[in-house]
C-alpha cells in the first residue's frame, strides 16, 4: 500500500464514523507527516517507529503536549482502525496535560479592547464572543437566522462534538448587531469573509483582529480570543450564576470542565469567612 493510499484509507474510516471535518483535517495531517517523516507508508512502520517520531515531536521540534497528543491520537487511530494492528498503546503513551491558570481580563479590560475597534464589524464579532461565550470556530459559523431576539438566543450549530445548543444573546450585543446588519447588511453568513464573497469569516481572520485590538488597547496579559470564553464564565460565576447554568452555556458536556472555572474566580468576590477567624470570633465572644 502506497503512502496516498494510506491516507485514502484513513479518510474513509473517518467519514464512516461520522467524525467532524477538524477531526478528519487532523488525522490526515498528522499521519500525512508521520509517513513523510520516514518516507515510507504506515504499513511499513510500527510501534517502535511511532514511539520514535513522538519522542522526535517533544524533544526535536519541542511541540507542547496538548500538541504532541493530537498525533498520539491521530496514529492510534490509525493503527487501530485503518490498518486494524493493535499496538501495546502502553507504548505509545499520551503526554499528561498540566493545565496552569489562563490570565482573565477584567471586563474593564475588555471594554478597552472594545472601545479600540476601529469598524463596526470587528467590535461586533468580539462583543458576541464574550457576550455568549463563544468558540472561536462558533463566532465565525453563525448565520444571520441564527440570531434569535424573540428569546433572546443565539443559535450554535454543529459545536464541539457535533453538538447544537442555544447561547446567550444579551441586549447589548443585540443592539449592536442590530446596527452592523444595518450597515452591512449580511444575507447567509452573519460576518462574511472580506476576501472570498459568500463565504464566512476565517477562524484565523478573527484571531488576528482579536490580536490587533489587544495590542491596540495596550493589554500586557497572555491572552488568545479564547481568553474572552473564559472571561464570560468567570465574570458569570462571581456575579453568582450557578456552575449549572453556565455549564449549559457554554455546552459542556461533564461538568468537570465546567468546574475549572471555580479556580478562577476571586477569592475577595466569594465574600467567605475562613473557619479560623470565626473560631477567634467565638473565643472573644466567651471570653
Amino acid at each position: 500500500m502506497t503512502k496516498e493510499q494510506v491516507l485514502e484509507r484513513l479518510k474513509f474510516d473517518v467519514e464512516l464514523r461520522g467524525l467532524s471535518k477538524h477531526t478528519k483535517a487532523e488525522y490526515y495531517t498528522k499521519v500525512k507527516i508521520f509517513q513523510d517523516h520516514f518516507n515510507k507508508p504506515a504499513t511499513e512502520l510500527g510501534v517502535e517507529d511511532v514511539r520514535e517520531f513522538l519522542h522526535y515531536l517533544t524533544t526535536k521540534k519541542k511541540l507542547a503536549s496538548e500538541s504532541v497528543n493530537t498525533y498520539n491520537s491521530g496514529l492510534r487511530f490509525l493503527y487501530g482502525v485503518t490498518l486494524n494492528i493493535n499496538l501495546n498503546l502502553k507504548q505509545i503513551p499520551r503526554h499528561r496535560i498540566l493545565r496552569k491558570f489562563p490570565d482573565i481580563l477584567t471586563q474593564e479590560e475588555i471594554q478597552i479592547i472594545f472601545n479600540a475597534c476601529d469598524n463596526l464589524r470587528d467590535k461586533c464579532i468580539l462583543m458576541t464572543l464574550y457576550g455568549a461565550g463563544l468558540r472561536l470556530s462558533e463566532v465565525a459559523s453563525l448565520k444571520v437566522a441564527d440570531i434569535h431576539s424573540d428569546k433572546m438566543q443565539l443559535f450554535v450549530r454543529n459545536a464541539k462534538g457535533g453538538k447544537d445548543r442555544y447561547a446567550l444573546l444579551s441586549q447589548a450585543n443585540l443592539e449592536m448587531l442590530r446596527a452592523y446588519w444595518k450597515t452591512y447588511r449580511p444575507k447567509e453568513w452573519l460576518f462574511c469573509s472580506r476576501n472570498n464573497t459568500g463565504t464566512h469569516i476565517t477562524p484565523r481572520a478573527v484571531e488576528n483582529l482579536f490580536n490587533k485590538y489587544v495590542s491596540k488597547a495596550k493589554i500586557t496579559k497572555n491572552v488568545t480570543v479564547h481568553t474572552l470564553r473564559h472571561c464570560f464564565a468567570t465574570h458569570l460565576l462571581e456575579s453568582g450564576t450557578s456552575i449549572y447554568h453556565i455549564k449549559q452555556l457554554l455546552g459542556h458536556s461533564n461538568i468537570n470542565t465546567t468546574c475549572f472555572y471555580l479556580h478562577l474566580v476571586k477569592i475577595e468576590s466569594l465574600d467567605v469567612t475562613s473557619p479560623l477567624d470565626r473560631m477567634a470570633e467565638s473565643e472573644k465572644a466567651n471570653g
